[in-house]
C-alpha cells in the first residue's frame, strides 16, 4: 500500500527584513526577502546606510587631498582605489611613470588582492557557520595570513589599512632593504595553506551541498548586469583588465585567469582561490624583475594645489579584488574635478542578488550574498 506523503504549502506569503544589523550581511545591508515558507519569491536589496558622498568629496576637495580619503572607499583593498585615480589623473594630464614605479604599484596591488581575499573566504566560512563546525577556524586561520601580509605594509608606509602609497607620477615610498625576503617568506607559507584550506573545505561534505548548484550565475545575465572581477568569471567569462587592457607593466607579467564553469557559489569559491595562487606568482615576478630607477616622476607634493589636469574628460580602470574599479574625471582645468565619478564593482555585482536568491532557501542567502564579495563602502560611496 503506497503511503501519501502530505507536503504543507504556506497559504500567504511574509515579508522578512534581513540587515541592515545582520552580520552575513558583509555590512549594512538590509534584504526585503518575501517569503513562502522558507523558498524566497522575491530579493530586494536595500542599500544607502553607508553612503559618505565620496564622489561629491572628489569634486570640492583637490586631486592631492581626494587619493588618501579613497583608501577609505573599498577599505579591505586600499591600494586599488588609489591605483585606478591615479591612472585617470596621469592619463588625463600626460604624467609619465617610471618603470620602477609601476613594478612596485603591481607588487602591492596584488598583495592587496591577497589581503581581500583572505578576508573574504574566513567571512565566507563564518557565514556558513554550522557546516563548518562553527567556520571560526578557517576565518581566525585567514585573518592570521592576513596579518603577515599587512605588517609588509606597515613596514613600507608606516600604516596598515589606509597606507597612501601612490602618488601622481609614481609611488611615494621605495622598497624597505629586506622587502624581498619578508614577502618571498609569506608567499611560501600562503602556497601552503591556500591548498590546505582547500583540502579543509573540498572535502567537507556539508560545504559542497551548500555551494554546489546553489546562487548559478548565467554568463549572460552576468553580462547583462555588468558584473565583473570573479563574479562574471566565476560565469565561465574570461574577461581580466589586466589581461583586457594591460596597465602598469601588466603586459610584463605571465599569469592565468581562472574561470568557472557553472557560475555557482563553488565556482567563484574556487576561482578566487586560484586568483590568489595567480598574485603569487604576479609577486614574485614582480621582485625578481624589480627595475633600478626613480619611483617618481614627480617632485613630492608640498601643496595640495601641486597637480592640475587640463580641460577635458578621462576614464581610466582597473582590476580590483572585486573586478572593474573605474574612474571617470571630467576636468575644467582646475586643480579639483568638475565631476568625478566612480564605477564601483561591488555596486553592479549586488546588483544581480535579485535574480540568484529567487526560489532559493533562506539558509542559501548567506551563501549566495557572501561569493559577491562585497564591500559597503564601494556600493554606497
Amino acid at each position: 500500500m503506497e503511503e501519501k506523503i502530505k507536503t504543507f504549502e504556506p497559504e500567504e506569503e511574509i515579508v522578512l527584513n534581513m540587515g541592515p544589523q545582520h552580520p552575513s550581511t558583509h555590512g549594512v545591508l538590509r534584504i526585503i526577502l518575501k517569503l513562502s515558507g522558507e523558498k524566497i519569491v522575491e530579493a530586494k536589496p536595500d542599500i544607502g546606510y553607508l553612503h559618505r558622498g565620496v564622489e561629491k568629496l572628489g569634486e570640492t576637495v583637490t586631486y592631492v587631498q581626494f587619493l588618501p580619503m579613497l583608501d577609505r572607499n573599498d577599505y579591505l583593498s586600499a591600494t586599488t582605489n588609489e591605483f585606478g585615480l591615479v591612472l585617470a589623473v596621469e592619463k588625463l594630464a600626460n604624467i609619465p611613470v617610471p618603470e620602477r614605479a609601476q613594478y612596485i604599484r603591481v607588487l602591492f596591488s596584488e598583495l592587496s588582492r591577497l589581503a581581500s581575499h583572505l578576508v573574504w573566504l574566513g567571512t565566507f566560512c563564518l557565514d556558513l557557520g554550522g557546516a563548518l563546525g562553527g567556520g571560526t577556524s578557517v576565518f581566525l586561520f585567514c585573518f592570521r595570513e592576513r596579518e603577515k601580509i599587512l605588517d609588509i605594509f606597515e613596514k613600507m608606509t608606516g600604516a596598515r589599512l589606509h597606507p597612501h602609497l601612490m602618488q601622481y607620477g609614481g609611488v611615494r615610498y621605495d622598497v624597505y632593504p629586506g622587502m624581498d625576503k619578508d614577502v618571498k617568506e609569506i608567499l611560501d607559507l600562503l602556497e601552503e595553506r591556500i591548498t590546505e584550506y582547500e583540502e579543509m573545505l573540498e572535502n567537507n561534505p556539508v560545504f559542497i551541498d551548500r555551494t554546489k548548484g546553489v546562487g548559478i550565475l548565467p554568463k549572460e545575465v552576468a553580462m547583462e548586469y555588468g558584473c565583473s572581477g570573479p563574479v562574471l568569471r566565476g560565469s565561465g567569462v574570461k574577461y581580466d583588465l589586466r589581461k583586457a587592457h594591460p596597465y602598469s607593466s601588466y603586459d610584463k607579467f605571465d599569469f592565468e585567469i581562472p574561470v568557472g564553469k557553472n557560475g555557482d557559489v563553488f565556482d567563484r569559491f574556487k576561482v578566487r582561490m586560484e586568483e590568489m595562487r595567480q598574485s603569487i606568482r604576479i609577486v614574485r615576478q614582480a621582485l625578481e624583475g624589480l627595475p633600478e630607477g626613480p619611483i617618481s616622476s614627480q617632485m613630492p607634493v608640498k601643496v595640495k594645489v601641486a597637480v592640475k589636469a587640463p580641460q577635458g574628460e578621462v576614464y581610466a580602470a582597473i582590476e580590483s579584488p572585486r573586478g572593474e574599479l573605474g574612474y571617470y574625471i571630467y576636468s575644467d582645468g582646475k586643480p579639483t574635478a568638475y565631476r568625478l565619478k566612480i564605477r564601483a564593482p561591488s555596486f553592479s555585482n549586488l546588483s544581480v542578488l535579485p535574480y540568484l536568491l529567487k526560489d532559493h532557501l533562506v539558509a542559501d542567502v548567506v551563501a549566495i550574498l557572501g561569493s559577491l564579495d562585497p564591500v559597503f563602502g564601494d556600493v554606497d560611496r
